[in-house]
């Protein structure tokens, strides 16, 4: 979307279906096996260019805009960074961030962020990059950004870069609820290797059904072992989810639903947690648009 001479997009939100760890790289890295789902919990970026030949963050509110940083630790920082250098521009760009997906929460908040500076810098310097070419730069930014660069649904491997769409993506309705802590994405990979537990193989096995019922499962979530996290699950199935699963590294905990109006009652016997919101899945066509 243009405004004026900014460009502006929605930065959505992800949830793991399936998390598996599958080894751990020569670097260090974990390599993963991954279903994610993009959700219509979302960021808002607007990008324009400036006169002063830098990377300018601005905050443009939303609900967990404080503590967020606004200069190179930013992954929308490194994104414009990665691509501005990829095109040899000397021009610098003002990025604003409305920011609605609590960090530390397994969400992908900035990662998405990140994949949706890389799809504005592509319309607004008019480069013209297909999402494969925009994929491939965004592997140098984050784990997730590969992904949320198209979103919808998919199995990522290896730390994320290779990716397989499926065809039977999540319906429905998604209740998110997040306890007044989050969970370090790096403590969170250090306990499961602390703990020596075994590698998963879940996501095979989604990609082989046509239902995900049953079937999810998250390595990290079993290495956090968070009793907060359990009982969370414990009430959202109580509730009637007919699925729940900590996303990511955490500390976010999502139920599945297939009507909105039990998802919404469930959400009102859990506001006694600081965020609960019921959200819809999105798909590559809405993430892109």
């Amino acid at each position: 979307m243009l405004k004026g001479n900014a460009y502006k997009a929605e930065a959505f939100a992800k949830i793991n279906l399936t998390l598996d760890i599958t080894g751990i790289l020569e670097n260090g890295y974990h390599s993963i096996a991954s279903v994610m789902q993009t959700i219509s919990l979302c960021d808002e970026i607007s990008i324009e260019k400036n006169n002063y030949g830098e990377i300018r963050l601005f905050s443009g509110g939303g609900k967990f805009a404080d503590g967020m940083p606004l200069g190179e630790k930013n992954t929308c920082h490194k994104a414009a960074r990665v691509f501005l250098e990829h095109i040899r521009a000397r021009d610098g760009v003002d990025i604003h961030i409305k920011k609605n997906i609590p960090s530390q929460a397994g969400l992908g908040g900035g990662s998405s962020d990140a994949a949706t500076v890389l799809r504005l810098l592509n319309r607004l310097f008019e480069t013209d990059f297909s999402y494969e070419e925009l994929r491939e730069l965004a592997v140098k930014i984050g784990a997730d950004v590969p992904f949320l660069v198209t979103g919808g649904c998919a199995l990522c491997e290896g730390v994320g870069e290779v990716l397989t769409p499926l065809k039977n993506s999540l319906s429905g309705y998604v209740l998110l609820v997040k306890p007044d802590f989050g969970i370090s994405t790096p403590e969170a990979y250090r306990l499961f290797d602390e703990k020596k537990l075994p590698y998963g193989n879940s996501s095979e096995a989604v990609m082989k059904s046509k239902s995900f019922s049953g079937l999810l499962s998250n390595d990290l979530e079993k290495a956090v072992a968070n009793p907060e996290i359990e009982k969370i699950k414990r009430r959202l199935i109580s509730l009637g989810a007919s699925d729940s699963l900590m996303t990511g590294s955490g500390s976010c905990v999502y139920g599945l639903f297939k009507d909105k109006k039990a998802a919404e009652t469930a959400a009102k016997n859990l506001e006694d947690y600081p965020f609960v919101w019921v959200y819809e899945p999105v798909s590559p066509e809405e993430v892109t648009s």
